[in-house]
């Protein structure tokens, strides 16, 4: 895939309004979370539109709200401010519970398109990808930076690997569950190589 001007464009637009943020209690710039994302839905064979909108598929939860979503379609296009929208669980300030929000997400991508679920996807297994570090690292202590706690997390990225299977099995969303497996068996104080029971 050859790269237009506006993935670049997209690119300094997304380090732009993220800069100063940085991952939830770390001090790893936010921007490498995007790039991940970004990074492992073109290796999942996403398009230049699906890799501008994750980039951006942040940016109108934690960046603005309803304005930087018709900003985002003002610049990069309807299609990618469809998918930005579809990967968003929230656009208030402040948030819903977790919980509520959460599920409705789930439900949601049940039926998304290809493009959001690729893209959600992708930054899900980025985020579990970082969790699984950050377990093995840590330990337990790892579980204090979510709101929903062990039990919340456990429940929510097994929910979703759950429903990006109804939509039938691909290479992405089986590197997914093999990660969230992972995470689960670790937190049962399982060996990861150890089958479940």
């Amino acid at each position: 895939m050859n790269l237009s001007p506006k993935f670049e464009e997209a690119l300094v637009y997304a380090t732009r309004i993220h800069g100063g943020q940085v991952r939830k209690k770390t001090q790893v710039p936010y921007i490498g979370h995007l790039l991940g994302v970004t990074a492992i839905a073109m290796e999942y064979g996403a398009n230049e539109t699906e890799a501008i909108a994750a980039l951006l598929h942040d940016a109108v939860e934690d960046c603005g709200g309803p304005e930087r979503q018709r900003e985002i379609e003002e610049k990069f296009g309807r299609e990618v401010g469809e998918i930005v929208a579809g990967c968003t669980d929230t656009d208030q300030t402040p948030k819903p519970p977790w919980r509520a929000r959460k599920e409705k997400y789930i439900a949601h991508l049940k039926t998304a398109r290809a493009s959001t679920r690729l893209v959600s996807a992708s930054d899900k297994l980025h985020n579990a990808r970082a969790i699984l570090h950050n377990l093995r690292e840590e330990g337990d202590a790892v579980w204090e930076r979510f709101k929903a706690g062990k039990e919340g997390a456990l429940w929510y990225y097994r929910a979703l690997v759950d429903a990006f299977y109804e939509h039938g099995r691909s290479a992405l969303v089986e590197e997914l569950d093999r990660v969230v497996t992972q995470i689960e068996q670790i937190a049962r104080n399982k060996s990861v190589s150890e089958p479940d029971r």
